[in-house]
């Protein structure tokens, strides 16, 4: 009986984790989409790492650098919060989650459909989609879940106006300067970096196919 019980309730942390986890990730975008990046950087934990276009931000400052740095400078107006005119919807949906049985670490994919531009009141008028993946690592610290490693893969970018179908290869470059040379780069610049639409390559799955448990390739 007592082996029951103990299985029951790791068998309900796990549940618990699971959603623990899908709201860690969930808060990450809402504070995003409002350009919150105090509380972007909070999320984290104090080695954690962003992979992003091609670069890896490393520990609570590369991280900083990245969201109160370069985001902060590029869509807030150097202010944490909210500008006028400004749009950078992104919600984070169909996830897939899995706790690791010892209740430390987790993974989880994400997909994410962007809708952003600059209204005409508050400068030069844009407006653009974006569709991409997250294939994030979580990490429990002192009973709180804390993203280590958030890998975000943007696949494709398209103007509103034309659409994805013109949008020009590696329309969004790839990093290829590094911290302090580019003050707000990364710490360092991945070896072989996933390219834009219209390449197709799969982002590599966490999990293993759920009927027949083998690892699809990637």
């Amino acid at each position: 009986m007592n082996d029951t019980v103990a299985a029951l309730e790791h068998r309900l942390g796990i549940v618990e984790d699971t959603l623990a986890i899908r709201n860690l990730q969930h808060a990450y975008g809402y504070y995003l989409d409002k350009c919150l990046y105090d509380e972007v950087v909070d999320l984290f934990a104090d080695d954690g790492r962003v992979v992003f276009i091609g670069g890896v931000y490393k520990g609570r400052a590369g991280i900083a650098r990245l969201y109160t740095g370069r985001f902060r400078t590029r869509f807030a107006n150097g202010v944490n919060g909210p500008v006028h005119g400004r749009l950078l919807d992104h919600p984070q949906l169909q996830d897939i989650l899995h706790v690791s049985e010892d209740r430390r670490t987790a993974y989880g994919r994400f997909r994410t459909l962007m809708q952003a531009g600059t209204h005409e009141s508050a400068g030069e008028p844009r407006q653009w989609w974006e569709g991409g993946l997250y294939e994030n690592t979580y990490v429990a610290s002192g009973g709180t879940w804390r993203i280590s490693v958030l890998f975000y893969r943007p696949f494709w970018h398209g103007t509103f106006e034309q659409g994805w179908a013109h949008t020009p290869p590696d329309y969004v470059p790839n990093a290829s300067v590094t911290f302090p040379e580019d003050p707000y780069g990364p710490d360092e610049l991945m070896p072989d970096p996933p390219r834009l639409w219209p390449d197709t390559a799969i982002f590599p799955f966490h999990y293993r196919h759920p009927v027949t448990g083998k690892q699809v390739a990637g």
